[in-house]
């Protein structure tokens, strides 16, 4: 119980060009304590506070977003099913049930009739995502670099 966890991610950023990129990251810093004075301990990563908005969406079989940017920074978990999201740099990556991605590419430049990302489901059932997209949180311009 004593061994710091690792937990990855992918954080879609956009550089210093205004073109989308995907990096896989790792968030580091946790603290072994309780969350409530009488529970045990627990590995607590860093907070985020401030307004947000979370909301559940369910992406039918076969869909595929144009290309778009996030409409704000943030948090995409998949709950079930699979789905792809494509960088304007070329990078494609699926994720599902277990994996996170941080939604970052506000502000790309338009390349090739491309701006920020396309996203669509992978396989033969919905994918269910919960999104949590946070308020006034400033740009990164590099990746993994949330906190």
């Amino acid at each position: 119980m004593n061994d710091k966890p690792r937990v990855r991610y992918w954080h879609l950023w956009t550089d210093a060009d205004g073109i989308s990129r995907q990096t896989q990251c790792m968030m580091e810093r946790f603290d072994l304590k309780p969350i409530q004075p009488s529970a045990d301990a627990q590995w607590q990563g860093e907070k985020t506070s401030g307004k947000m908005t979370t909301m559940v969406t369910v992406l039918p079989i076969g869909w595929v977003g144009g290309w778009h940017e996030n409409p704000k920074p943030q948090w995409i978990v998949p709950l079930s099913g699979r789905w792809f999201v494509e960088a304007m740099d070329g990078t494609r990556i699926e994720l599902g049930p277990g994996e996170l991605s941080f939604g970052g590419d506000q502000h790309c430049r338009e390349t090739g009739g491309k701006r920020g990302h396309r996203s669509g489901t992978v396989g033969d059932v919905p994918a269910v995502l919960m999104l949590v997209q946070l308020e006034n949180w400033p740009a990164h311009p590099s990746p993994c670099a949330l906190w």
